[in-house]
């Protein structure tokens, strides 16, 4: 397995953990915050600007707690050559928490899209908790048949 293969594998694993640890907590909501959707719209424009180091630099602590600058550059690269740009996306489902422990603990957002990449159709979910007062990117996982 290559470290790659290894980094999309544990981000993978975290995020299904969460999911899992979170099941419990969760509340859906029919609406996002505006704060979280301008985040994601910034990540967005972000991923599509291959500006890979300000999502480092500005996500959580998780997000550089599960992987090195260079690993997450590599991974949102990857990710970027196989699929191209986001052409739309829309909601899937958004899933407010608030958890008294686990991977995340506090107040945190789970929004799973159906997104048009300009080659291909996916799942994007972003996971985003609120740290510092403010919306910040801990987990980002996509699934999509161009990725095999």
């Amino acid at each position: 397995m290559s470290k790659y293969e290894r980094t999309v594998a544990l981000l993978v694993t975290l995020v299904l953990l969460a999911c899992v640890i979170g099941c419990g907590n969760q509340a859906t909501r029919s609406r996002i915050p505006s704060e979280v959707e301008a985040v994601v719209a910034s990540l967005g424009d972000d991923i599509n600007q291959e500006r890979y180091d300000k999502i480092y630099n500005e996500a959580s602590s998780l997000w550089r707690q599960d992987a090195t600058e260079q690993q997450s550059t590599d991974v949102l690269k990857t990710l970027h050559a196989k699929l191209g740009k986001v052409e739309r996306r829309s909601v899937h489902s958004a899933t407010e928490q608030q958890n008294a422990s686990g991977p995340l603990k506090g107040h945190a957002f789970i929004i799973t899209y159906q997104t048009k990449f300009e080659r291909g159709q996916a799942m994007e979910t972003f996971t985003l908790v609120e740290e510092g007062g403010s919306w910040k990117l801990a987990r980002y996982f996509v699934s999509s048949t161009e990725l095999k």
